[in-house]
């Protein structure tokens, strides 16, 4: 008995939107859900889990590039830019402090920084995206 949590994610690795499911539905009808909120994109970056040939095409369909890794049970491999590929870590991270509660950097350059970390008591309702 799990969860699991689909999140949209802008660039930064800031959260657009979310969708949970049962830990043992498949991450399809995830992606289905979360098709209509994807907002302007050149690229869309998941994890195999994503890989399907409907929502790749659904994907250019609107102008956005897939680039996830292919299931392993494909006979023909899929291309995608490992490079690009990589900044998947970001929503990692992203994830990573939802769960710890750690409010993310400000969106903006000209905002204060302070010296001091940040607070790790913040309760998981109080993030902070600059916005």
């Amino acid at each position: 008995m799990n969860t699991k949590l689909h999140a949209v994610s802008d660039a930064d690795g800031r959260p657009l939107s979310f969708f949970m499911t049962a830990g043992q539905v498949s991450d399809y009808s995830a992606a289905a859900a979360l098709l209509d909120d994807l907002p302007k994109a050149q690229w869309l970056l998941g994890d195999r889990g994503y890989d399907a040939d409907w929502f790749r095409d659904a994907l250019e369909a609107k102008g956005i590039q897939p680039c996830t890794l292919g299931r392993r049970s494909r006979n023909e491999p899929v291309r995608y830019d490992k490079r690009r590929y990589r900044r998947r870590s970001r929503i990692e991270i992203m994830f990573g402090r939802l769960k710890t509660g750690v409010a993310s950097p400000p969106a903006t350059t000209d905002a204060p920084r302070s010296s001091s970390p940040p607070s790790s008591s913040l309760p998981p309702s109080s993030f902070d995206y600059g916005q």
